[in-house]
């Protein structure tokens, strides 16, 4: 564990931190702007962030095969550069269609770095370790999430002197506008600190001429069956809304959501490490059957909970499933692409999650409106205990 603390692993989850903290000082306070201070509809949210997803998941299947040909660490730079540039200039936005143009632009960002960071983190470590280090870096990743709403919070009440709820349009300005100082640190850190390893530079290298279509190999045998299966889970892996959505049927004050949502990162902190541990050890797969075992226990018991505590426990078990999955996720993809084609088989693993993500949002949404939240979230229960039970499928033949 200490030998991974250091290099690539240690420089890229500071990054990491540095830019959740950055994100989450914004994120949450984003719907109250848009819809309250700028005049936005609900459904101008929802397109802007539907809009914002999809950009981010189907940049990320190209920036993936880039990556395989350019290097990893120029994209990586440009993909958290452009978003550090972009999000602190919500702060001037006057109207809904600026927050539409730059929340774009912070995913276009996203998209561009996020495959070939992942690559960049598997070429950076032995195989036998890459559950732990990303373990190492989705729990910093995390902790910028739990930090990040707090300090907002905190300047929201200096600014303020009183409650977060007291705050007034140019407290919030003023709350984007320092967003912009962990943005800025991460991608110094970025450039000054991370570099190609000699793995990747070797694969960059070799010539790759002869392929008419060089991502396609990548979608085939035991990786192609693993998107599938992801792509089966994610149908019942529903936005997070609709879980603060049921908090808030079960009794928690909308003042406290924030808490509890912070409360949700603090859990992924704390045990992502452990998951990407327990990978290694055991493999990848068996770490992600229990993650999601974890996730239909969870959505089983929101469709049974009755009072406000039960939601609080139930955010914490949350939490726990995405500690158990996200590292081993990863690992496995790490572990089933093609040699010189990592960047690729991680665009096309984020792009099945992301294209994905919006009809499972229409289904659950749908189901939720037709026949009440219980048989929305049994549903999600159900694909996901499905999703673990074919995990099988996707082992490599002798």
């Amino acid at each position: 564990m200490r030998a991974l603390l250091r290099g690539n692993v240690l420089w890229l989850s500071v990054v990491s931190l540095l830019n959740d903290t950055s994100s989450e000082m914004i994120y949450p306070l984003l719907p109250t702007f848009l819809v309250v201070s700028l005049g936005a509809s609900p459904t101008f949210l929802g397109a802007v962030e539907g809009a914002a997803e999809s950009v981010a998941s189907l940049l990320k299947l190209a920036s993936g095969w880039i990556s395989d040909r350019w290097g990893r660490r120029p994209l990586v730079l440009t993909g958290y550069g452009l978003a550090a540039a972009v999000r602190p200039v919500i702060a001037l936005a006057v109207a809904p269609w600026h927050i539409l143009a730059i929340r774009l632009t912070d995913r276009t960002g996203k998209g561009i770095r996020s495959a070939a960071r992942d690559a960049l983190l598997a070429e950076s470590v032995a195989p036998d370790v890459r559950g732990t280090a990303y373990g190492i870096h989705r729990s910093a990743d995390h902790l910028g999430a739990t930090v990040g709403p707090l300090i907002a919070s905190g300047i929201l009440f200096l600014l303020a002197g009183g409650v977060a709820g007291d705050a007034t349009e140019d407290h919030l300005r003023v709350t984007f506008a320092l967003a912009a100082i962990p943005a800025i640190l991460a991608v110094a850190i970025l450039a000054w600190k991370v570099r190609e390893p000699r793995e990747s530079r070797v694969v960059q290298a070799e010539p790759m001429a002869t392929d008419t279509a060089p991502a396609a190999s990548v979608f085939q045998g035991p990786f192609l069956r693993w998107l599938g299966v992801v792509l089966l889970f994610t149908l019942g892996n529903a936005t997070d809304a609709f879980l603060l959505l049921r908090a808030q049927e079960l009794g928690v004050p909308v003042a406290a959501l924030p808490l509890l949502w912070s409360a949700h990162h603090a859990t992924k902190t704390l045990f992502s490490v452990a998951g990407g541990v327990l990978s290694d050890r055991t493999g990848p797969r068996r770490a992600i059957a229990l993650g999601w075992l974890t996730y239909a226990v969870t959505y089983g018991a929101f469709a049974f909970a009755g009072r406000a505590w039960h939601a609080w426990a139930l955010f914490l078990l949350y939490g726990l499933f995405h500690a158990l999955t996200e590292a081993p996720e990863k690992a496995l993809v790490a572990k089933l692409a093609p040699e010189g084609r990592r960047g690729a088989a991680f665009g096309a693993y984020h792009a099945a999650i992301g294209i994905a993500a919006l009809p499972a949002g229409i289904l659950f949404g749908t189901l939720w409106t037709l026949f009440g939240a219980p048989v929305a979230f049994l549903t999600g229960a159900a694909l996901s205990l499905a999703a673990a039970l074919l995990l099988p499928i996707t082992r490599e033949r002798a």
